[in-house]
């Protein structure tokens, strides 16, 4: 794909940010022949879903579709029927990290001049984030350097009590949260933070995981949304269409 030049933007101006949608799974455990994004979803493929949403967001100024090579064909299919905005799209690797990777330096030119200031990253097995979640990670990224959003649970993640990272000695339940995604960072620091990985050969769980290791950046959570669930097993469909229903979508 043809790189786009990207122009400083004007003084007094806030750049885009670029949301990149990870689709480059295969998603085995939901049973079916074909990469789970793909699969049908009240009558659009999984994936347009997600990609419809941050279109629907101003302040997503570029948009990246993250594909194995293999979906060609699927891709085409989606961008030419379902999904109302320009998407760029970038190819894989064998790895979540690795595919983060190849779509941030698909990016790299562009945040180096300024060109886009804040980077997006969401699974697209996530197909019912909505607009507004999109748009208040992107304000708390903007504002203090990083964010997640996530819903408080009891096994995984803590965070420190003013919010502003992640403790492991905290346990009591009002800090322990399950994240989900987009996970949203200052751009120019989240290139260097997954060059850096790059270098040390460090695997990270999710985009955070990153920053927490290699960045002081201070990374915010937001409140998640319950809607906001990764399509697993074939039920996880039948329960997103239901939700698309009951919320006058379809």
């Amino acid at each position: 794909m043809a790189e786009r030049k990207s122009r400083r933007p004007r003084a007094g101006r806030v750049p885009p940010a670029a949301g990149v949608v990870l689709a480059s799974g295969a998603g085995t455990r939901v049973g079916a022949e074909m990469n789970k994004v793909y699969l049908p979803l009240a009558g659009r493929r999984l994936v347009s879903w997600s990609l419809g949403a941050f279109a629907r967001v101003p302040e997503i100024g570029v948009l990246v579709l993250v594909a194995r090579p293999q979906d060609a064909d699927l891709v085409e299919w989606v961008l030419e029927r379902e999904v109302d905005a320009p998407v760029e799209v970038v190819y894989g690797g064998q790895s979540r990290q690795e595919s983060e990777l190849r779509a941030l330096r698909s990016l790299s030119s562009r945040i180096e001049d300024g060109g886009i200031d804040t980077v997006l990253i969401h699974d697209a097995a996530r197909p019912l984030v909505s607009p507004s979640l999109i748009a208040g990670v992107l304000h708390e990224a903007r504002e203090h350097g990083g964010a997640i959003p996530a819903l408080p649970s009891d096994d995984l993640v803590t965070v420190t009590s003013d919010g502003t990272g992640f403790a492991e000695h905290e346990r009591s339940p009002s800090s322990i949260v399950r994240a989900q995604t987009p996970q949203g960072f200052r751009a120019a620091p989240l290139l260097e933070v997954y060059e850096r990985a790059a270098r040390h050969d460090f695997v990270g769980t999710d985009t955070a995981s990153f920053m927490e290791c290699f960045s002081e950046l201070p990374v915010r959570w937001v409140r998640g949304d319950q809607q906001n669930f990764k399509i697993t097993y074939p039920h996880d469909l039948v329960v997103a269409e239901h939700v698309l229903a009951a919320d006058g979508q379809i």
